[in-house]
């Protein structure tokens, strides 16, 4: 017998994913989301059946069923943790889906851009490199509501059994009239914003076992004065590393970054944030925005750091603007300090202070920072092993037919021992990453 929305027992934050789900008929609507109290949220790694609709009318889904988060503990954790972004509704997306469900992820980190719907209408579905440059005169960000309805039916079957937890891309600010943005976005996905203590669906934190996740807004406010620094202060501040030991953000644009695209662009959240990070140990940042994928050593302050956090560029989901080729370090492809101008947010560009890169806006090589790059969409796989071990593979989308073939793969280990919070001088001697 199906339960409907309004008495399942589950954690909110991963109520959102019906939101994407289900396109009501017209004239129907969506059982609101009920306000759970703490006993409900102890409802930890059990299996729900669910339908959603309007049960008024004969307008419900099919019985779905899904399975909740482990309960936070440093010896529990989500199976495999799949991580896309820039998906888009294209081929590349299809196949970027199907090869990620062949990997049975048990939860999925959408880290910004997802329909793409923004630009439908104008390129006729078709993509462009350069949107603003292509179309000067259009209207940079339109919306398209069919758009983001075939996304969720196109999304429904994998994320209707499998926790889907996002944040907000620049395409899906969609400007309107009387300056509202991101009405599409927020209408779709109820996040735990509430229950981590933010005052914004923009930023918000979970547990999902012994990960705590912290996902930030690049498009709101990340100032060291404003609110969503005090609340990712006071977030990381009660991060208990002996229950939660894996500590993971996420966030749309990267911060480190080699290819020409959005080089440098979110310069100035760095400088306000990153050092809030490392204090705190992060483990792992990914993102998304460029069109390709690249991982990083471990890396703080544009310097090799053994504990500093492994970023991640996963922007390679399949989308309609292609995939990113250019590398800033190529003869030619460095951009201008003009360039990669954020669409929301100060302008940062800098010069190396120091390293090979001394004095340029760009290397002459690839940066010692940047361990691995590859122009090829596809998605990631992060399984958790113990406390110390995790392993990472980027799966490119042209290896979906091979058995065991990572485009990429690093075990990251864990270092507590000499890279913790209290740790005032931290050791930067053992650079423990191995990459195979």
């Amino acid at each position: 017998m199906a339960k409907k929305v309004a008495s399942i027992v589950a954690k909110r934050e991963e109520m959102q994913l019906f939101i994407a789900n289900c396109t009501p008929l017209r004239g129907s609507s969506i059982i609101p989301l009920p306000s759970f109290t703490m006993s409900e949220l102890m409802a930890w790694n059990q299996r729900q059946n669910i339908t959603c609709g309007d049960s008024s009318l004969p307008a419900m889904s099919e019985e779905h069923v899904f399975e909740t988060f482990p309960l936070p503990a440093q010896n529990s954790y989500p199976r495999r943790i799949a991580v896309i972004g820039d998906l888009g509704l294209t081929r590349n997306s299809s196949t970027t889906i199907d090869h990620l469900s062949k990997n049975d992820p048990s939860l999925i980190l959408m880290v910004g851009d997802l329909t793409y719907a923004n630009q439908y209408l104008t390129t006729g579905g078709k993509g462009v490199p350069c949107f603003s440059c292509a179309f000067p005169d259009a209207p940079i960000r339109e919306t398209y509501q069919p758009r983001w309805d075939g996304w969720g039916r196109f999304m429904e079957p994998l994320v209707s059994r499998v926790p889907m937890m996002v944040i907000e891309g620049n395409h899906e600010i969609e400007p309107q009239a009387a300056g509202i943005t991101f009405k599409s976005y927020l209408t779709r996905f109820a996040l735990p914003a509430k229950e981590s203590g933010s005052s914004s669906n923009f930023y918000y934190s979970f547990d999902a076992g012994g990960v705590h996740f912290i996902m930030l807004g690049a498009y709101v406010d990340y100032n060291s004065t404003g609110a969503q620094y005090a609340w990712l202060k006071e977030d990381l501040r009660k991060v208990d590393r002996t229950v939660t030991p894996w500590l993971v953000t996420a966030w749309h644009p990267p911060w480190y970054n080699s290819y020409s695209s959005h080089y440098q662009e979110f310069e100035c959240m760095r400088q306000e944030m990153e050092q809030l990070l490392y204090h705190y140990g992060v483990d792992i940042v990914f993102s998304g925005h460029v069109h390709a994928y690249e991982r990083m050593n471990r890396v703080y302050n544009y310097t090799l750091d053994a504990c500093g956090p492994i970023y991640i560029t996963v922007g390679d989901g399949g989308n309609i603007e292609k995939v990113d080729v250019d590398h800033a370090d190529e003869p030619g492809k460095c951009p201008s300090q003009g360039d990669n101008m954020p669409e929301i947010g100060g302008v940062c560009h800098l010069n190396f202070s120091s390293g090979p890169a001394k004095g340029n806006f760009c290397w002459d090589r690839q940066p010692e920072w940047s361990a691995y790059r590859e122009s090829s969409f596809g998605h990631g796989i992060l399984e958790v092993l113990n406390s110390t071990y995790a392993l990472w593979s980027w799966h490119r989308n042209q290896d979906t037919y091979k058995e065991d073939s990572p485009g990429d793969q690093i075990y990251i280990v864990r270092q507590p021992d000499i890279c913790s919070p209290s740790t005032s001088l931290k050791v930067i001697s053992h650079f423990n990453i191995y990459s195979h």
